[in-house]
């Protein structure tokens, strides 16, 4: 067991970094257009801000569609994008643009959610105050909504690494991949375990990270 695995260590290594690859860009893109995303979702339904439900309803829809489609299925369907987009349609660079757009969608109604969350009278107040709507949402909305944010930044990073190990499955690279490739195809489950063991404490490091991060913004 032990020799197996060493003579995959370089493969559980550059699995290991594209996994990293994957999760960080997909993940930093889909915290910036999701935050972006979720504030229009918010402010066009509160009346206290832009409310359009024409642009809300529009948005929600399409938001809820790229849900709605299991994330396989999803990197399937998007994988002519990626070669649209990246040029390729195989390797971690491919995954990308699924995997961004799934943390996009996820972070975008959990973004709202946090800024719904912002007790509507302290707006209020800030509002009565003369300032304007942007300099409530930067001031008010935005920071009282950030504890809420890291928790769910912490929940879509964790949500998008077991969407990278799917990856695998359509030859994308990553821990899936590798697990695939030994555990499933080659019949070395200890490679598989290892993968798995891996993920687990990616898992709980993202998790011990993003309760830090909590502590840290939380407002005393």
């Amino acid at each position: 067991m032990i020799e197996s695995i060493l003579k995959v260590k370089n493969d559980i290594l550059i699995s290991l970094e594209q996994t990293f690859y994957m999760v960080i860009i997909s993940v930093s893109i889909g915290i910036i257009l999701g935050t972006v995303i979720g504030l229009i979702l918010y402010t066009t339904e509160n009346p206290l801000f832009v409310r359009n439900r024409i642009v809300n309803k529009t948005v929600g829809v399409i938001i809820n569609i790229i849900q709605s489609v299991p994330f396989l299925i999803l990197m399937v369907l998007l994988l002519p994008l990626s070669k649209l987009i990246v040029g390729t349609k195989i390797g971690s660079k491919a995954v990308l643009v699924p995997l961004s757009i799934a943390a996009v969608s996820f972070f975008t109604r959990l973004s709202e959610a946090s800024f719904s969350d912002v007790s509507r009278g302290v707006i209020e107040a800030f509002i009565s105050t003369g300032a304007g709507k942007l300099k409530v949402i930067r001031k008010i909305l935005i920071p009282e909504a950030l504890p809420s944010l890291v928790r769910n930044i912490t929940v879509t990073t964790v949500s998008i690494l077991g969407f990278s190990a799917m990856a695998g499955l359509v030859g994308g690279g990553g821990l899936g991949d590798l697990a695939y490739r030994y555990g499933y195809q080659r019949y070395q489950s200890e490679i598989m375990i290892i993968c798995v063991l891996i993920l687990i404490v990616l898992v709980q490091g993202i998790q011990m990270l993003g309760e830090w991060g909590v502590k840290k913004v939380s407002r005393k």
